[in-house]
């Protein structure tokens, strides 16, 4: 099985070089082969140099602002059977690979699989917070997935899904903007096959946007996002703060 890393990033010069150099050490030794795939999204500080200067990282360009963009440019780039979309902020965890192996070798059915963002640079009560918001989440991923059959949950930042199950629902949704992206791909992958969401496959990322909009206003608005993409198939809104 061969896993081809995208990370989409938009003046990511801050925090680039630790998020490769995580992703690389995981990927140092595996017996299956990994590809890192750096997508430069209109970036106009030092992010396309910083990505660059990582031997054996693939640099694109996509002039083309906006996080969809920048997903589908590495999609279209990649060779991989199996995309690992992680964000240009995220450290991912020694035995992140390993467990997305195991998953899609364990279900043939799996076509997608996903697990939390825990923030590494929050005040710990917030932190413990952001976990909450995970755990009431996952009778509503129970209930979404096997009870009603109209979805399941995908954390944007954090998940790996299967090249032919994404082709098959014809890419990512390049009408939307941010809020509901991964509400609306974890929709589509789930009439095509198994969508999956594990406390096994948990990365860590900046609190950022957290600290912008505020750790339950954000929460709110991903929360009814979520639920407009499911029901009515549409993002309740499109506006959302640039924290870079």
């Amino acid at each position: 099985m061969r896993i081809s890393f995208v990370i989409p990033a938009y003046n990511e010069a801050r925090y680039l070089g630790a998020c490769l150099r995580a992703v690389l050490n995981e990927a140092e030794g595996k017996p299956y082969p990994v590809e890192v795939i750096v997508v430069n999204n209109a970036s106009t500080d030092e992010t396309r140099h910083i990505a660059a200067s990582f031997p054996g990282v693939t640099v694109v360009d996509e002039p083309r602002k906006g996080l969809l963009w920048a997903r589908q440019a590495g999609h279209l780039a990649s060779s991989g059977e199996v995309i690992a979309n992680v964000d240009a902020d995220a450290l991912v965890p020694p035995g992140w690979l390993d467990v997305v192996v195991q998953e899609f070798q364990q279900d043939p059915r799996l076509v997608a699989l996903s697990g939390p963002v825990i923030h590494y640079d929050l005040p710990p009560f917030r932190r413990l917070l952001v976990r909450a918001f995970f755990w009431l989440s996952y009778p509503l991923y129970l209930v979404n997935r096997f009870v009603l059959r109209v979805g399941s949950i995908v954390q944007g930042g954090n998940f790996a899904v299967r090249r032919d199950a994404l082709d098959a629902i014809g890419g990512y949704n390049l009408d939307l903007s941010f809020y509901g992206e991964d509400a609306d791909i974890a929709r589509r992958l789930h009439r095509v096959g198994h969508v999956k969401f594990t406390f096994r496959l948990t990365t860590s990322a900046s609190a950022r946007r957290l600290m912008a909009e505020g750790t339950l206003s954000m929460g709110w608005r991903y929360f009814l996002n979520y639920l407009w993409i499911i029901f009515l198939k549409r993002p309740l809104t499109n506006d959302y703060i640039d924290v870079r």
